[in-house]
């Protein structure tokens, strides 16, 4: 079993005791360095992220293989990756961006096919001079999806 593949194994073994969190991303550099984000359902406090770092470092020989660790959750500014993702995030603002667009609207719905969008946008009135809003909403595939992130509000 090669060092990925052990390390991947504690991993997949410490979320399956955590119902609640999923990986994101998961990385070895050259130089032995492990990268691990994660994220939850209900966000990810910080002793979730020191129990999946101790699980990883009481199995791990530094005799063997000398390596840093580094375990946190996805940041605020990330992109979205995964549909749970999305699911977590209904009733957020999210800034989405397709192959011809980009679009700022809240999260209605995510499904495991499509998200649902819905905005207030500005166009021209059908009769007469001058704009009127009006309230769009699309239904927009994944794979429409070239990156989507959830905008902070304070």
């Amino acid at each position: 079993m090669t060092f990925k593949e052990k390390v991947n194994t504690l991993v997949e073994e410490c979320l399956a005791d955590k119902p609640s969190l999923f990986l994101i991303d998961f990385t070895i550099t050259d130089a032995f360095k492990i990268i691990v984000n994660l994220d939850g359902d209900n966000g990810v406090a910080l002793q979730d992220c020191i129990d999946v770092s101790r699980a990883i470092e009481n199995n791990l020989d530094r005799e063997e293989q000398d390596y840093s660790l580094e375990v946190a959750s996805v940041g605020v500014g990330s992109p979205l990756k995964m549909v749970r993702q999305y699911k977590k995030n209904i009733g957020r603002t999210l800034i989405v961006k397709t192959s011809t667009e980009n679009i700022e609207a809240e999260l209605v719905d995510a499904n495991d096919e499509f998200v649902i969008l819905s905005w207030q946008a500005r166009e021209p009135k059908k009769v007469g001079k001058g704009k009127e809003t009006v309230q769009k909403t699309l239904e927009l595939p994944y794979t429409d999806i070239k990156e989507a992130i959830v905008t902070v509000t304070f």
